[in-house]
């Protein structure tokens, strides 16, 4: 009786393995290039910024070196790490209220007709109106205190994780939704299995936008409220015309958005591995 061969499956595996090597290889290629490409922009930005701010006025305008000389004065005095932790937890508790607020209502509102009906307008007339010109109203309400600047925050944040969330929840395929109950799954396992998996990507773009916009909510409230954080230190290195020192503060808050952008990058990439399989 003729033995059987191994050989073939072992030759289909072999084979396996290195497509899957090639297509790691080839990943970790493409995402070195896109790191290579982001530090030569990244370069050349700085050297045309260093040369453009020598040739001009200091008052008007300063260089990258004159800000990182700026920042180490104002880290030695301690005066930028205060104003740093103060604003840092403004944008985080407001960032955090404003995401759970805006998911919670994005999901409700997306999955309850009724909801939807009685929310629909009054959201869209807050998303359009001007949350800058609702500030001295807000200080009036709320004070000059911390909790002004959370509130003010959380309104700039809300938004975009709302609305995101609410079009994620009314994106979900109907046909979907007729296969879950024609297999009697319950509402909640709808929930669990099929609304907020579908919903995750459009959540995670809304947080992104939100990031930016916290940002600028909290530099906006430390304008009108208490004088402290960062937006402090900008006023008033501006009227002591100390530029360098203006954009210390600046560049900070630019860190701040890149460093979370790229952490909720992470995050999304572990919870939504499907999205990013072939980035």
């Amino acid at each position: 009786m003729p033995k059987i061969s191994a050989v073939k499956p072992t030759t289909k595996l072999n084979v396996q393995r290195v497509k899957t090597h090639k297509r790691s290889t080839l990943l970790w290629s493409q995402r070195s290039l896109t790191w290579w490409l982001r530090g030569v922009s990244l370069l050349i930005i700085f050297v045309l910024w260093e040369w453009y701010g020598r040739t001009t006025n200091p008052i008007l305008f300063t260089y990258p070196t004159a800000i990182a000389q700026s920042a180490i004065e104002m880290i030695a005095d301690h005066t930028l790490l205060i104003a740093l932790t103060q604003s840092m937890s403004v944008f985080a508790i407001g960032l955090v209220l404003g995401t759970v607020l805006g998911v919670v209502l994005g999901l409700v509102t997306g999955r309850v007709k009724v909801m939807a009906a009685l929310l629909d307008i009054p959201i869209t007339a807050l998303y359009v109106t001007p949350i800058v010109a609702l500030v001295p109203i807000l200080v009036l309400w709320f004070g000059f205190g911390m909790l002004a600047k959370i509130v003010i925050v959380m309104l700039f944040a809300i938004f975009p994780v709302l609305i995101n969330t609410m079009r994620g929840v009314r994106e979900i395929d109907p046909r979907l939704v007729e296969v879950a109950r024609s297999f009697c799954s319950t509402e909640y396992r709808q929930w669990i299995d099929l609304v907020l998996p579908s919903a995750l990507p459009f959540i995670m773009t809304g947080i992104r936008l939100a990031i930016g916009r916290a940002l600028i909510a909290v530099v906006v409230a430390e304008f009108y409220t208490a004088v402290s954080g960062l937006g402090y230190l900008i006023v008033a290195n501006a009227h002591s015309f100390q530029t360098a020192r203006v954009f210390v503060p600046v560049v900070v808050l630019m860190v701040i958005g890149v460093i979370s952008t790229l952490v909720l990058e992470i995050i999304e990439a572990y919870i939504l591995p499907w999205r990013h399989r072939h980035n």
